[in-house]
């Protein structure tokens, strides 16, 4: 299942934090003179636009239009009857039935005399939406490092992979297979997780899941931990996608990444990591 139970919990991530990010992206836009701001969304692609107004879908892609001036407005590709849901978990209003969302763009623009309009990561948005007169707005604009409530979540989010995890794999040695995968799932569903991603690769197991949007990644071993190890791979996980493949020299300031390392036991490869963010002295532990 690629989502779980999507909910709201306004005492975990206040509106007052998408106010704020709000206030920044209209900044922008009104240093650029732009009057919108469009931003894509869709089941894989949806960091940005939850961040933005807490929107993440189920499936369909949409396109979250933010004025200068007014309230945000969501064109999406979803059936009305979900829309009271929408409402309920996000902080949108105004959402309208798009089939053909570049047309319902178009109609948008010419309902508030646009023309010129920004696109959040104009590069990246798929060929057969392009949008006339856009100019880009790259994400780096808007979102330098994460505000307070999104480190917040992040290390709801790391603290309770680790405790699931940690749990599961303590005790009598575990037999990693389907029903230990089974029983992950169970766990790190009731515990909220909306999207969750399990690989077992000899003694060890990898969790990547999305809690109330926010990614993290942790890997652990059921063997003793390697008297020395590498880096295996850096995965960015605060960028559009939820989790992709860098270089650590491509991190910025403030991102939120996860790093596994690999490492050698009784001739086997055993594999280890968590999730980190850049700070100012270097990776900090969430």
């Amino acid at each position: 299942m690629k989502r779980g139970w999507i909910t709201w919990d306004k005492t975990e991530l206040p509106p007052s934090a998408f106010e704020s990010r709000l206030a920044v992206v209209r900044a922008r836009l009104a240093a650029a003179d732009l009057p919108a701001l469009v931003v894509y969304s869709d089941v894989w692609r949806s960091n940005q636009g939850r961040y933005l107004s807490n929107f993440m879908p189920y499936w369909n892609r949409a396109l979250l239009v933010i004025p200068r001036d007014g309230a945000p407005v969501l064109l999406c590709g979803l059936s009305p009857r979900v829309y009271p849901w929408i409402r309920s978990v996000t902080i949108l209003e105004d959402i309208r039935p798009s089939a053909n969302i570049p047309q319902q763009l178009n109609q948008l623009r010419t309902e508030k005399g646009w023309s010129r309009i920004g696109v959040l990561d104009l590069p990246q948005l798929p060929y057969e939406l392009s949008v006339p007169d856009a100019v880009d707005v790259p994400w780096s604009a808007i979102h330098a490092e994460p505000d307070e409530a999104e480190l917040s979540m992040y290390r709801r989010a790391a603290a309770m992979a680790r405790e699931i995890l940690d749990e599961e794999l303590s005790g009598p040695p575990v037999l990693l297979d389907r029903r230990f995968v089974g029983r992950l799932e169970r766990r790190f569903r009731r515990a909220g997780a909306e999207d969750l991603v399990i690989f077992i690769t000899g003694d060890s197991v990898s969790v990547a899941l999305e809690y109330r949007g926010h990614w993290v990644k942790i890997v652990r071993a059921t063997v003793a931990a390697p008297r020395s190890s590498s880096v295996f791979k850096t995965e960015l996980l605060s960028g559009p996608y939820p989790y992709e493949c860098c270089l650590q020299s491509d991190l910025k300031p403030g991102s939120i990444f996860a790093v596994t390392t690999e490492g050698i036991v009784e001739g086997k490869r055993v594999f280890h990591g968590d999730t980190f963010r850049l700070g100012p002295d270097g990776a900090e532990l969430l």
